[in-house]
């Protein structure tokens, strides 16, 4: 008989410890391939949304707020600020290509942009079917929002103002679907995406028709509906990374605008993150090292129980060394069986979990990806196994045949 089969058959021998010791280190071993997976994609996902974005500028508040509105579209704008001055600084010798944004509607819980065409551009996003908006109040939809909403090339839809399911229809106005997005993984995925003076004509520029219907006047009201137009944020690319030291502080110290940096902000939010993904790890390796001790105790407990079968062993021809590779393989067995237990429950774990994410969040994950850490957690569990039974095994292998028989008789 081989030695691994022998290790087999003494495991399965005492099947309760053996069971206990393998969910131990399952249990360990799928919360960190959860921690792993989870804190890998949203890192990853967060990055990818920001990326290409220098600066957001916006009303005066928190700046994580304002790049969380802004950027991720997962928070509530700080407030709206004036077109016109946000164009002044997006026109800076310093600024690369600059894209507003204007917001404070939804439909079905998807978010309406009123921005510019190049905004699609900056994620890399493509047409799957139909056409750019040409006019106001036509959208084109990104490919999640499309199917959260049930929408299609052609539909019209009348928005609500907020996020809330029971705000205020803005029945006065409808959209229509001109353009479907491809997927490409990333924020713009869960956007209804139309011209900035669609959101206008939705809050209200109608009703100051309505209020100024004198010809003479015309002119003069339109002059000051130009001045009054607001946007909630502009979007920023930097011509240079020297833009970065000087620009923001610029802005913050020299106008009524807040200048946040995404770059900044998301490390800020990375740490937050962090914080808590840190404590969980340390709890799930303080439950591995668990495991390994109690991995360590059921093989030493197994030596005192076996003195006699191994000492029979070395009388039928094993040697010392094959003595000790016997229980070194149990360790082996016990360790590398509960790691490829516990990587698969954390996949399937993860793959579980991202089927239930709300929707809204418009974070992407997955369970069927692989990291290069989890080949690093497989050797870390095997080397484990064989460091709690290196003891044992070493024991057995400077064990005396002649008294423990004699002990036996």
């Amino acid at each position: 008989m081989r030695l691994s089969q022998l290790a087999f058959a003494n495991l399965t021998n005492k099947p309760l410890s053996s069971t206990l010791n393998v969910l131990l280190l399952t249990l360990a071993t799928a919360s960190i391939v959860m921690l792993l997976l989870l804190g890998k994609q949203l890192t990853g996902s967060l990055e990818r949304d920001a990326k290409g974005i220098d600066l957001v500028l916006g009303a005066k508040g928190s700046p994580v707020q304002l790049v969380l509105s802004s950027v991720y579209h997962a928070d509530i704008p700080t407030g709206n600020i004036a077109l016109a001055e946000a164009e002044a600084w997006s026109n800076h010798h310093q600024v690369k290509a600059a894209v507003p944004l204007a917001l404070g509607d939804s439909f079905k819980g998807a978010r309406i942009v009123g921005t510019e065409p190049q905004y699609m551009d900056w994620y890399q996003a493509r047409l799957a079917a139909g056409q750019k908006w040409q006019a106001p109040l036509e959208v084109v939809v990104g490919s999640h929002a499309a199917q959260q909403a049930g929408l299609t090339v052609g539909a019209r839809f009348t928005s609500a103002h907020g996020l809330s399911p029971l705000a205020k229809i803005h029945d006065q106005h409808q959209y229509t679907v001109v353009g479907l997005l491809a997927p490409t993984g990333s924020v713009i995925d869960r956007l209804i995406l139309t011209a900035v003076e669609s959101v206008w004509i939705a809050h209200g520029q109608h009703e100051e028709h309505e209020e100024h219907e004198e010809h003479e006047e015309h002119e003069e009201h339109e002059e000051h509906k130009h001045d009054a137009r607001e946007i909630t944020a502009m979007l920023i690319k930097y011509k240079s990374p020297l833009a970065a030291v000087t620009l923001p502080r610029t802005i913050n110290a020299q106008s009524k605008l807040q200048a946040a940096a995404p770059a900044f902000e998301l490390a800020r939010l990375l740490q937050l993150i962090g914080l808590g993904l840190d404590g969980l790890m340390g709890l799930a390796i303080i439950l591995m090292i668990t495991a390994g001790f109690s991995l360590f105790g059921a093989l030493y407990a197994a030596l005192n129980e076996r003195r006699a079968e191994l000492a029979l062993m070395r009388c039928l021809g094993a040697t010392r060394a094959e003595v000790m590779l016997v229980l070194l393989f149990e360790g082996l067995l016990l360790s590398i069986t509960g790691a490829v237990l516990g990587l698969g429950a954390g996949h399937v774990t993860v793959e579980l979990l991202a089927s239930y994410l709300p929707a809204a969040n418009g974070i992407s994950i997955s369970g069927w990806i692989w990291l290069a850490e989890e080949w690093i957690l497989l050797a870390g569990l095997a080397l484990l196994g064989i460091v709690s039974a290196a003891l044992p095994a070493w024991q057995a292998y400077r064990s005396d045949v002649s008294s423990i028989l004699s002990q036996t008789q």
